[in-house]
Order: C-alpha cells, then sequence, then structure tokens
C-alpha cells in the first residue's frame, strides 16, 4: 500500500477534519505507542498501519479495508 493510499483511507474513515489530526497526535497501541506520522517516519509500512488501525477501530475503518 502507498501512503497516499493510506491517508486517502484514513480521511475516508475519520473524516476530512480530524484526519491530519489523528496522524499527528493519537498513539496507537499496536504501533508501540507511535502515532500515524511517527510510525511512518520510522519506517513503518503503510500497509501495517493501516492493519493497526483497523484492529484498534474496526467501526471506522470496516467499509475501506
Amino acid at each position: 500500500m502507498r501512503i497516499s493510499d493510506l491517508r486517502e483511507r484514513i480521511t475516508l474513515s475519520f473524516g476530512e477534519s480530524w484526519a491530519p489530526s489523528f496522524c499527528k497526535d493519537i498513539a496507537i497501541t499496536e504501533l508501540n505507542s507511535k502515532t500515524v506520522e511517527e510510525a511512518l517516519r520510522t519506517g513503518v509500512e503503510a500497509a501495517d498501519i493501516w492493519k493497526a488501525l483497523c484492529s484498534t477501530y474496526p467501526n471506522e475503518t470496516a467499509k475501506y479495508k
């Protein structure tokens, strides 16, 4: 998965106005308590980030798996 695809899915799942803040401010346990932005900077694959989000937020991401 490309980073642009990850960002699009996050925007579709969490909303255009909240997605940027979500990516910067919310630490995900399955990403070793990193935010999406931190995970990307440290080299975590976009697909792995998406899987972690799907596991942590199944209701929000269900339509875009």
